[in-house]
């Protein structure tokens, strides 16, 4: 059975969701068609072709899933033409990249105690969102640990998922 129209389905509506949560359109739709390609890698005219959009369409998708580590670009060993990745621990990924992020919220929340005062009604509101974040960066490290242990579980790493694309000795020598 021809699987193209009901995975062309599921990207749509996939991406719908997303877009709902306040993920943008098109990163949304890239993503989803990045997830439900058998490789998870596809070059920007193959997404400009599966989604019926344009290239500048997919490149500013990309470079959006890029920032938020919910892709990445890979260079095409003897090809100009980059490929773009979604890993299959993206999720994973994503969150655990938040540490960062969630690092220099704190140190802005902070300041704006400071400034606001811890007594103001603004402040208060502040100190509430500080003291969430600082929740947050206490109990991500346990929770990514019990995804890895679930997972392990689950046996998803035994998905059988197509091999790489064969690379020249000479290839294999740069790298």
């Amino acid at each position: 059975m021809n699987r193209d129209k009901p995975r062309a389905g599921f990207i749509e509506r996939f991406a719908a969701v997303l877009t709902e949560s306040g993920f943008p359109r098109m990163p949304a739709r890239v993503f989803a068609a990045l997830l439900a390609t058998d490789s998870g890698r596809l070059t920007a005219a193959e997404l400009a072709t599966l989604l019926h959009v344009s290239p500048a369409a997919i490149s500013g998708a990309v470079s959006y899933l890029v920032q938020v580590n919910l892709a990445s670009r890979e260079a095409q060993p003897g090809s100009r033409r980059e490929h773009y990745r979604v890993h299959s621990e993206t999720w994973y990924e994503a969150i655990a990249s938040k540490d960062r992020v969630l690092d220099r919220c704190e140190r802005s929340l902070r300041d704006g105690i400071e400034v606001l005062g811890r007594d103001t009604p603004a402040g208060a509101r502040i100190a509430e969102t500080l003291a969430f974040f600082e929740f947050m960066q206490t109990e991500l490290p346990a929770m990514l640990d019990r995804w890895r242990a679930r997972k392990a579980e689950l046996s998803f790493s035994r998905t059988k998922r197509p091999a790489p694309p064969a690379r020249s000795r000479a290839t294999a020598l740069q790298a």
